[in-house]
This record gives structure tokens, C-alpha cells and sequence, in this order.
């Protein structure tokens, strides 16, 4: 039952992000899960702790099988079992040390206060939260703290990032879960705990309304939706009638301060496209207009070419940027040598990039600094926060068509909501297929336009400066008190019920 039931409360976590946003399900699921594995063993812990990370990749990622189907041409037996791999693999290296570790230190420590439990369990799943978006790259998804993201206890996000708010979900969750089981408990210690809480929580409804940032400006723009099917954007016989969408999209939008395009709008090599680049650049400075497009880049080396993912600011702009953060075997295959070419998954369409170096400046439109983020380094915290310092705008251009109909590329673009919020930046969101979206300085939706249809959102975008806490210093003081915690709880003083 046991096992069953963390399944079951696993599957219960994608409830909480978009498109359901039932943030609720989402702490009463991580409060069941920390109650059955109260007072278990080790090893079932660790059991235990497999099957809820299951549930929760299984249903919150199974988008990836999507996309290994629909797009990667892997037959539905092959599909599902690369899925489960993944999903698996997920499990047992982030969801299962968690709970098993958390066992092993409240047996090893003799932790048999339920308010110590609650807060050992809290740190280490925002501390594991924290090890999976590096370790192998990384994966940040499903964060906790993604799911207050529409609450006004977003106001904290500003100050302590995704983590800070995954630590205010997870602990309030099994705090509450404490208190049901303690039966009004009136031991000081757990009530100075609980009235902590809900000081953080109450602190919450003036920090939403807190402006970190100051607006200098504005800047109108045209994100361009060209809604090319996947299956035909890299076809060289579809590339010309790719460019003419683009180029007819665009035709009544020159009088924009900002243009821009999604990413590999342009499905030519940068040396393959040097003359439609160039006519773009005098068209763009005819008008008086900064263009932003993304597009693959090559660079000739002495001993062999590069190739990366890159964005390039045409017209009244310039300056490049080469992706950061790959994605595996979309971007890259791991392991190539074993893994090219046994089947077409892994022999994607520009899958061989290398990623930019970590010292990239801003692009520029104009006078205005902007950050640029390609599809998936937006959901990655601390890069983002550390990117956006120089800039008075953030840009991410992306292709979620890789997902289709599935909750992928809604989770995808709360994640880019949250880092406008975190940085007290808007946010230019422009991709192939949608969710193509402006959005204010607290992560608010200002403008968006219908998913899987050509079209163009026109806004204003307000430039802001300065700095959030957050931007400062990152997520180090979150992992600092989790830390912290971790210690206190472990040693052996007033460890009674």
C-alpha cells in the first residue's frame, strides 16, 4: 500500500504546474508522500521513493515520448520504452536518493520528532531539486516552486528564486502534514516553527506588490509566429517557402523598434545564408528597425568546423549569441560514437552543436541591451538570473513544435514566465508554433496569440534596471539554510516529540 500510494501521489505533481495550475494537489501530494515515508526503513524509502519520482516524469514528462514518436521517427514499442528509460533514470538518480537519504538520516540520528522530520524531508528535496538542474547537464523541470508561480506568494521570487519557493511548498506541506498527525502538539519548538511559516506566508502579500526594478523606457516589437511543421523545416525543397513566410510575416511590421523571429527561423547554415542575411541587415537599417532571428551558425576551425545554435541582431542591432545549455540528443548526442545512427532519434536534424562560451555579451537593438535566451536555457535559474544582469530586456525564442499538443510547451513557458518575474524583466517570447507571449516584470501574461497559426504579436515591452535580490545572489542562500537545517535537525539536542 505504501508503494502504491506514492505512485499515486507521484502522479498527482504535474496537477500543480500549467496547464491545471491546481498548486493545492501539488502540496497535499508532497505531504502524503512525506508521511508514508515517515517512519520506513532505508529501503523502502528508496522503493518508495522510485515509484513517486515515476509517477511524477511519467505523467509530468511524457511529452519526451512525443516527441521521440512523432518527430524522431521511433516506432510506439521503441517510443515508450526510451520514455520509461528516461523517466526511470530521473527516478533513481534524483527522487529516490532523496527519500532514501532522508530515511537514513532520521533513523541514523534517532530524528523522531515529526516538525524535525518535516524539515529534513523539506531541505533535502529542494537540495536534490538544486543537484538535478547540473548534474548531467541538468534537467529543471517540475520544480515545486513553479506551481505558486499564479499565488501572491510569488512575491518571494524575487528575493529567493524557484528554490526558495519549492522550499516555502515543500516545508508548508509537511509542516501542515505535522500538525494533523501531532494532535495540537504544544511542544514550543514546533510552534515557533509553524508561526515562521506563517510569517513567510503572510510576508508574501506586500512583497507581490514590491517593484525591484525601475523602467527606462519602452521598445515596440512584432514576434513572428511562422508555425512551420516540424517535419518540413529542415527539407531543403521546404526552405525557400520557410523564408517567404517569415518575409510576408514581416512585410507590415518595419516600423517596430524590435523584430523577431523564432528560433532557427532561418533553416540555413550562417555561411549558406550570408546573401538573405545581408538583404535582411539593409532592409532593417532602411527602415530604421533592429531584427533578432535565430539561425544555425558555422565557424571554420583549423582542424575542423563548429556548429551552433545561435541568434544574430540585424539592422539598428548587432551582436551574436551562441546556445549555452544543449539539449541532449536534440542538440547533441551523448555518447555519439556508440549512439549515431542506430536509430533516427539520434540522428536528429542539427544535432552536433557545440555550446557558446560563458562570456557572451547582450545582443543589442538600438541603444537597448537585450538578454537572449534559445527555448530550453530559460528554465534553468541561476543562468538566467546571472544572464539578465547587463540587459534591460529579455528575449527567448524557441520551437516547442518537438512537443505538439502535449503539456510540454505549457510547462516550457511558465518556466520563462517565472525568470521575468524573478529578474523584474519583461519577457519577448517568440516560437515556431506558440506560446508566442509578452510578459511584465512579475511574470504576469500581458499579450499573446493563438498556438499552431501563423501570426504576429505586436506590444510594447517597458526596458527596465537594476537588479532583484535574487539576481545578486542567485540561489546560494537557499541552499545555504537548507543546509543549515539539515545540520540542526541532525543533532541530538531536544530531539523529543
Amino acid at each position: 500500500m505504501p508503494a502504491l500510494i506514492s505512485l499515486l501521489s507521484g502522479s498527482l505533481i504535474p496537477l500543480g504546474f500549467s496547464p491545471f495550475n491546481f498548486w493545492p494537489v501539488l502540496m497535499l501530494a508532497l505531504a502524503v508522500a512525506f508521511l508514508v515515508n515517515r517512519n520506513n526503513s532505508p529501503k523502502k524509502a528508496l522503493i518508495n521513493g522510485f515509484l513517486f519520482g515515476m509517477g511524477m516524469f511519467g505523467t509530468g514528462t511524457s511529452w519526451i515520448y512525443v516527441s521521440i514518436h512523432q518527430f524522431g521517427s521511433a516506432p510506439i514499442p521503441l517510443a515508450a520504452l526510451l520514455t520509461v528509460l528516461f523517466v526511470a533514470c530521473m527516478s533513481i538518480l534524483f527522487i529516490a536518493p532523496c527519500f532514501w537519504l532522508y530515511s537514513w538520516i532520521t533513523h541514523r540520528r534517532t530524528i523522531t520528532a515529526p516538525w524535525r522530520q518535516a524539515l529534513t524531508f523539506s531541505a533535502l528535496w529542494v537540495i536534490f531539486e538544486w543537484i538535478r538542474s547540473w548534474l548531467l547537464t541538468g534537467f529543471p523541470w517540475l520544480f515545486a516552486g513553479y506551481s505558486l508561480l499564479d499565488t501572491h506568494f510569488s512575491g518571494w521570487a524575487p528575493l529567493v528564486g524557484t528554490y526558495g519557493l519549492s522550499f516555502l511548498s515543500v516545508t508548508s506541506s509537511c509542516i501542515i502534514a505535522t500538525i494533523i498527525i501531532s494532535k495540537g502538539s504544544r511542544r514550543l519548538a514546533p510552534a515557533l516553527v509553524s508561526l515562521v511559516l506563517a510569517t513567510l506566508w503572510i510576508a508574501s502579500l506586500p512583497l507581490s506588490k514590491t517593484q525591484w526594478t525601475t523602467p527606462t523606457g519602452t521598445m515596440s516589437f512584432s514576434a513572428i509566429q511562422g508555425n512551420i511543421p516540424q517535419s518540413l523545416k529542415w527539407d531543403p525543397d521546404y526552405i525557400q517557402n520557410t523564408l517567404s513566410t517569415y518575409l510576408e510575416l514581416t512585410n507590415n511590421e518595419w516600423n517596430q523598434d524590435l523584430i523577431i523571429w523564432p528560433e532557427n527561423a532561418i533553416p540555413l547554415l550562417y555561411s549558406q545564408a550570408r546573401g538573405f542575411i545581408q538583404q535582411l541587415e539593409q532592409v532593417a537599417k532602411r527602415q530604421g528597425t533592429s531584427l533578432i532571428t535565430g539561425l544555425p551558425i558555422d565557424r571554420q576551425t583549423s582542424a575542423y568546423p563548429l556548429y551552433y545554435n545561435g541568434v544574430i541582431s540585424l539592422g539598428q542591432g548587432h551582436g551574436q549569441y551562441f546556445k549555452q545549455k544543449l539539449v541532449p540528443f536534440g542538440e547533441y548526442v551523448p555518447l555519439e560514437s556508440l549512439l549515431r545512427g542506430l536509430i533516427a532519434f539520434f540522428n536528429l536534424p542539427m544535432s552536433s552543436f557545440s555550446a557558446g562560451s560563458s562570456d557572451q555579451t547582450p545582443l543589442m537593438a538600438g541603444n537597448i541591451a537585450i538578454t537572449p535566451y534559445i527555448c530550453y536555457e530559460v528554465v534553468y535559474p541561476d543562468f538566467a538570473a546571472k544572464m539578465a544582469r547587463n540587459s534591460g530586456l529579455l528575449i527567448t525564442i524557441s520551437n516547442d513544435t518537438w512537443f505538439g499538443k502535449s503539456i510540454g510547451p505549457e510547462q516550457h513557458f511558465q518556466m520563462a514566465r517565472m525568470r521575468a518575474l524573478e529578474t523584474g524583466r519583461y519577457l519577448i517570447r517568440d516560437t515556431n508554433d506558440g506560446i508566442t507571449a509578452l510578459i511584465d516584470d512579475s511574470g504576469k501574461i500581458i499579450e499573446t496569440i493563438p498556438r499552431f497559426e501563423k501570426g504576429v504579436l505586436r506590444g510594447t515591452a517597458t526596458v527596465m534596471k537594476g537588479n532583484t535580490p535574487f539576481m545578486v545572489t542567485g540561489s546560494w542562500p537557499v541552499m545555504a539554510l537548507c543546509l543549515l537545517l539539515l545540520g540542526l535537525c541532525c543533532i541530538n539536542i531536544g530531539n523529543r516529540e
